[in-house]
């Protein structure tokens, strides 16, 4: 697999047009050609000369959008593939307010966690920032021409622990929100992690106020140990005091995805903990219903258990709501679409 121009910041490219002798504003011209989510071969601002000179080095495609399901909501899922051949999903989820697409960062997975189909094939390897980056840039090509910006909000909610791929995943934040590309404000940005403390003490210190969601789904260790193995390095009380560390240094409140899954974590033990855990802190609580996924064996907690849930918080003083069902006839849930792939479902 050769490189891919879509890794090369401005800086980066302006580089890579001195050495090939090109004058400077080429560097431009290939930046906003990456941006229109178009192939090198498909660069006709460039000479065919230096169109050739590119695609001896560079990969012509990053990725190209394998497959796409739409579901009665309007939702879309798209199965990407990757230039060595590597599948990772994406979803566009279209609202009154503008689009949000949701991307991965690693193929697969090494959390594990659960309820998510994206770890039973494990890690594969990360994405770099060009190949999560060339997600957006191809689904804004596809909306329309790749000149308008037709996604609004980016949510790193796709398959991959976001922050077990720190690097790549700034060095896509920085290019993402930079003026003179999509400028995507990193307050449109939400980053989702299972829990990594350590780096979310780093991010902190980044000077991107993106907003931070952790996946909690307990607030009980025991619990949370059972559906996710990270909760067996880092403990609720400490995720909580680096979600408040976040806060003081970048002023965003932080958010709490809570899967809730029937006869698990849907109680009103559970309620009353996280009502003692979070009272009075800058934080928002984001109930999902389960989104099923078959090999894992876990229901989602009914309709009528998951508003009295939501109630519960409520009275209790938390900010609290429960996440509009999107995608669920087209296999919502993360790594649903790729796992059948793979596993030699649909291929």
């Amino acid at each position: 697999m050769k490189k891919i121009l879509q890794d090369l910041d401005i800086r980066g490219l302006e580089r890579l047009a001195a050495e090939y002798g090109e004058k400077s504003y080429r560097a431009g011209q290939i930046r906003r050609a990456i941006h229109r989510g178009e192939d090198i071969s498909s660069m006709t601002e460039l000479s065919a000369a230096l169109r050739e000179k590119l695609l001896e080095e560079y990969e012509d495609v990053a990725l190209t959008i394998d497959r796409t399901l739409t579901a009665s909501d309007g939702t879309e899922k798209f199965l990407f593939e990757l230039a060595d051949g590597n599948l990772v999903e994406g979803v566009l989820m279209k609202y009154s307010y503008g689009n949000t697409q949701c991307v991965s960062t690693q193929v697969g997975c090494r959390m594990n966690c659960a309820f998510c189909a994206s770890g039973l094939h494990g890690l594969v390897r990360n994405l770099s920032s060009g190949e999560i980056a060339s997600q957006i840039y191809k689904v804004n090509r596809k909306e329309g021409d790749g000149k308008e910006r037709k996604v609004t909000n980016v949510v790193l909610m796709g398959s991959g622990e976001p922050l077990d791929n720190y690097d790549n995943v700034l060095a896509f934040i920085r290019e993402i929100s930079a003026p003179g590309g999509l400028n995507i404000s990193p307050r449109n940005i939400s980053l989702s992690t299972c829990g990594l403390v350590p780096e979310m003490y780093r991010l902190a210190d980044e000077g991107l106020p993106v907003n931070l969601c952790v996946s909690l789904h307990s607030p009980f260790d025991e619990e949370r140990r059972k559906i996710m193995p990270v909760a067996k390095k880092y403990s609720v009380r400490e995720i909580v005091a680096a979600c408040d560390n976040y806060f003081e240094k970048t002023g965003r409140r932080y958010i709490f995805e809570y899967s809730l899954i029937k006869g698990v974590n849907d109680t009103p033990a559970a309620a009353a903990a996280l009502i003692s855990l979070l009272g009075g802190k800058p934080c928002h609580i984001n109930l999902i219903r389960l989104n099923e996924v078959k090999e894992r064996g876990l229901k989602s907690t009914v309709e009528s258990d998951a508003h009295s849930f939501l109630s519960r918080l409520r009275k209790g003083g938390l900010s609290a709501t429960l996440r509009r069902r999107t995608g669920a006839d087209i296999g919502g849930a993360c790594g649903q679409l790729r796992n059948g792939v793979i596993g030699g479902a649909d291929r």
